[in-house]
C-alpha cells in the first residue's frame, strides 16, 4: 500500500540542489502536495505542484506543511552585501521555520555548509552555523542537516574559476584523503536524492550528514 500523502513546502525550487530535488520528490514520494516557494513562476506545470510567489510577508496564507525542505541559499557577491547576504540565508529560513513548527510541522531537511560554526570568522559559514543553530533551538521531531563541500552541477553562469575548481575538485578527489573527505567536492543530484531518501525514513533527534553519509543516504534512493 502506497503510504498517505503529506502536504511539503520546499523553499529554494530553483537552486542547484532545490530543482534536483524538486523533480524528485515529484517524480516518486508521498510529498504532495509539494508547495515550492519562489520569486518567479518556473513555468513547470505538475499535478502536486503548487507554485507561490512569496515575499515571506504573509505566512499564516501559505498551506501547514509536515516536511519541510530548505535549500535556499545564495553567495554575499550575488546577495550584494553582508546584510543582503544574511537575510537570505539566515532570516528567511528561520523565520519559515519558526511558523512551520507553530503550525504542527514533524520534519525539517536543510541544506547548510561543511565547516558551518556559528564562531566561524567567516562570513558564510558563520551565518550557515548560525542558522544550524537556532533550527536545532525549535525543536523539530526530526532534524536532518546536509553539510555538502562544493556543489558539482550545471550552473547557469559558471565563473571560469569556478569551472576549474570543480573540474580540479572532480578528477582529483585523492587529494583530499581522511579526515578531509568530508571536502570533497558532491554532485548537487547526490544531495538531493539523499534529501529524499532522508524525508520518507525520518529519525527522531537531529543528524548531520556529511560526505560519506550523503552519498550513503543517496545509494538507499536508487
Amino acid at each position: 500500500m502506497d503510504p498517505a500523502p503529506q502536504p511539503a513546502l520546499l523553499l529554494g525550487s530553483t537552486g542547484l540542489i532545490g530543482r534536483a530535488l524538486r523533480d524528485l520528490l515529484l517524480a516518486h514520494s508521498p510529498f504532495h502536495p509539494l508547495t515550492a516557494l519562489v520569486r518567479r513562476p518556473s513555468g513547470l506545470s505538475h499535478p502536486h505542484l503548487v507554485e507561490i510567489v512569496s515575499n515571506f510577508a504573509d505566512l499564516d496564507a501559505l498551506p501547514p506543511p509536515v516536511t519541510l525542505f530548505c535549500s535556499l541559499g545564495t553567495t554575499l557577491k550575488a546577495a550584494g552585501s553582508p546584510a543582503a547576504f544574511r537575510r537570505i540565508d539566515y532570516e528567511i529560513p528561520l523565520r519559515l521555520a519558526q511558523w512551520a513548527r507553530r503550525h504542527g510541522a514533524q520534519h525539517l531537511l536543510l541544506v547548510s555548509s561543511i565547516g558551518a560554526d556559528p564562531h566561524s570568522s567567516n562570513l558564510y559559514l558563520r551565518v550557515k552555523g548560525e542558522l544550524e543553530r537556532d533550527l536545532a533551538a525549535l525543536h523539530f521531531p526530526s532534524l536532518d542537516i546536509f553539510q555538502p563541500s562544493v556543489l558539482l552541477g550545471p550552473r547557469p553562469a559558471l565563473r571560469p574559476a569556478e569551472w576549474i575548481s570543480q573540474r580540479v575538485l572532480k578528477a582529483l578527489p585523492f587529494l583530499l584523503p581522511g579526515p578531509l573527505r568530508p571536502y570533497r567536492a558532491i554532485p548537487a543530484a547526490t544531495v538531493a536524492a539523499a534529501m529524499a531518501a532522508a524525508a520518507r525514513s525520518p529519525l527522531p533527534g537531529l543528524r548531520r550528514h556529511r560526505y560519506d553519509e550523503i552519498l550513503n543516504l543517496a545509494a538507499r534512493a536508487t
